[in-house]
């Protein structure tokens, strides 16, 4: 059984999945308590799903881009369960959870997340043997300038405030995802994961590090 982590923002999000099924799922939103509530969520989840954190095999995590405060409370208890259980641990792109989950097309997508200071965080994804495919590095800018490189149709999905979405929305080309497909389920970062053990590319759990945000400049194509 893989326990899945997600501390990237505001949004926490954790998962028991077995391969067949998700066990159980619980995502809230907290006011930077990301410390005393993790633990005690997780321990209600286990007890609502008749689950032993010895029956947890391996773990994944998410590892950013996002809040790096928030990311440390996620990665800090993965990393001390792995170490002291000697279990794999898999991190996975924050923008890659959020990409998973929508549906196939031919336009490219850009999963965003909030970054903080009105800046987003911002990966471009390619549809490549019905996956989504990340194309370039992750980095970070206001909207007005992600907005300003989008020159053909583009699906946007991930964190976005009211007013982004709203400013969106009036672009053309532009396809704005369902609020619904804008939540990160811990569930699909759990699968991400899991897929990764089953392939053996497992991460080093001592020097797993968070996703450091690089400055706009690369244009969008």
């Amino acid at each position: 059984m893989l326990l899945a982590v997600d501390t990237s923002t505001s949004l926490v999000g954790l998962a028991l999945y077995d391969g067949d099924q998700v066990l159980g799922e619980m995502t809230w939103t907290t006011k930077q308590h990301h410390t005393t509530e993790l633990s005690p969520a997780l321990s209600g989840l286990l007890k609502r799903c008749g689950v032993s954190m010895s029956m947890v095999t391996a773990l994944g995590v998410a590892i950013g881009p996002g809040s790096f405060t928030s990311l440390r409370v996620g990665l800090s208890l993965i990393k001390g369960i792995a170490l002291a259980r000697n279990l794999p641990v898999m991190g996975i792109s924050t923008l890659d959870v959020i990409a998973a989950a929508q549906p196939q097309a031919n336009d490219p997508l850009v999963a965003v997340l909030q970054a903080g200071r009105t800046r987003i965080a911002f990966g471009v994804y390619k549809n490549i043997e019905k996956q989504w495919q990340p194309e370039g590095a992750v980095r970070s800018g206001t909207l007005d300038e992600l907005l300003a490189e989008l020159t053909g149709p583009t699906i946007i999905a991930g964190e976005l405030t009211v007013d982004e979405r709203k400013k969106i929305s009036k672009v053309k080309n532009l396809q704005l995802a369902s609020p619904i497909l804008c939540v990160r389920r811990p569930a699909v970062l759990a699968e991400l994961a899991w897929n990764r053990w089953q392939d053996s590319d497992a991460d080093d759990a001592a020097t797993l590090a968070p996703i450091y945000l690089h400055v706009a400049g690369t244009p969008i194509s």
